[in-house]
């Protein structure tokens, strides 16, 4: 088992949530860019453009914190990209230009649009396949349970097939897959 498997198989049996590693996935340039832009805005509304009007101020600190979050936030968008991109193997240079040059934030919903999956390794071959794959395309090594009559997915716990009924306690499950289920 590589280093980042054990990594979450540890998370895993740990219960942290999913969230935690979305949050990781922002790199620390990002994070840093995104405190110097929030600032750099409450600057220029509180020290740059002119304020001659006292009574104005909760309506200058409301816009200054409002467009700071939402220029901050951009930049942490981008920073998530910019390694979400490359964890999926995708050309991180293309996809850079499109979420930083599109206006009003439609390049990033492009990306989360057309972004591929991300890619597993087979345990057994080390072929790259789908997550969603019950079965390795090249060694037929089986990924997940799936039930003996319909070959649809099901969890572990079930005793019957969601899809067609059959009872699952029939089939001959890998033991690896039965270890779970006992």
């Amino acid at each position: 088992m590589s280093r980042p498997e054990a990594h979450n198989l540890m998370q895993a049996r740990n219960g942290n949530p999913e969230g935690d590693d979305a949050l990781r996935m922002i790199p620390n340039w990002s994070i840093a860019l995104a405190i110097l832009v929030f600032a750099a805005v409450q600057v220029l509304f509180h020290h740059v453009l002119p304020h001659q009007k006292h009574d104005m101020l909760p309506m200058r600190l409301l816009m200054g914190y409002s467009w700071g979050t939402a220029f901050a936030s951009y930049v942490l968008l981008v920073g998530y990209v910019s390694r979400d991109v490359k964890r999926r193997k995708m050309t991180a240079g293309l996809w850079m230009l499109i979420v930083i040059l599109m206006p009003g934030g439609i390049g990033a919903v492009v990306y989360f649009l057309l972004r591929q999956p991300i890619l597993s390794r087979c345990p057994h071959c080390r072929t790259e396949i789908a997550a969603d794959f019950h079965f390795c395309p090249q060694c037929q090594f089986q990924m997940a349970p799936v039930c003996g009559q319909c070959y649809r997915g099901v969890r572990i716990t079930d005793a019957y097939c969601t899809q067609c009924g059959h009872d699952l306690t029939e089939d001959h499950t890998p033991s690896r897959l039965r270890a779970y289920s006992e």
